[in-house]
């Protein structure tokens, strides 16, 4: 097995706020990946190179061992799945909410609800655990519209300033789970590659903990 380490990021808001964080852990990209076509990069480091991919493929990659690491929002991860994952350290940035939302002051079906969302998985659990029968409707994009246009009674997305929600005459209704960014590791890598993973994942837990002594109060 190949001693390079790999590192799956997600593009977006999460790669944003990834690669400060990075840097202050001394992991910086061997050139500006906002000016690149490309999708795998060199660092700093000559035994780790960066891979920028979807976030909904992250744990994919580092599942099948494509990468070794990744860095993935939590909400993906209880979407996905984590079998063949470890999940060592919470990065603590990209911080949002799972949450249902519908029609500002609606009263919710309380027997059987039509719910639209990319999470499927996520919410055919949820509503489950609740006794609720639901119908889940699986949409990419443009939530919000799905109550609007009565093809949904409530939608499960993420929530984070909830502007978009209010907009559309909506309102967040029940929170699923908390979700930030999460490291996650193959495990096969975890056992083959230790020596080179442990300093790794030492060094993005001490800039995380740098960040939360630092952060006000």
């Amino acid at each position: 097995m190949s001693k390079q380490l790999i590192l799956a990021l997600s593009k977006g808001r999460i790669l944003d706020e990834t690669l400060p964080l990075l840097a202050e852990a001394g992991i910086t990209p061997a050139e500006d990946l906002g000016a690149s076509r490309k999708l795998l990069f060199e660092t700093n480091l000559p035994d780790v190179k960066l891979v920028v991919i979807r976030a909904t493929d992250v744990p994919t990659y580092v599942q099948l061992g494509a990468a070794d690491v990744g860095v993935a929002g939590k909400d993906v991860l209880l979407e996905h799945g984590a079998e063949g994952l470890y999940e060592p350290l919470d990065l603590e940035i990209a911080a949002c909410k799972l949450m249902t939302a519908g029609i500002r002051g609606a009263e919710p079906a309380r027997a059987r609800r039509r719910v639209a969302t990319k999470f499927v998985n996520v919410a055919k659990r949820y509503y489950a655990e609740q006794g609720i029968q639901a119908e889940v409707i699986k949409l990419y994009g443009a939530m919000e519209l799905a109550p609007l246009m009565n093809l949904a009674d409530e939608i499960v997305d993420i929530v984070d300033t909830g502007n978009t929600l209010r907009a559309n005459g909506m309102e967040p209704r029940e929170l699923i789970a908390p979700v930030t960014t999460r490291l996650v590791v193959n495990k096969a890598a975890m056992t083959m590659k230790h020596e080179r993973l442990k300093p790794l994942i030492a060094r993005l837990r001490e800039a995380v903990e740098r960040r939360r002594v630092q952060a006000p109060a």
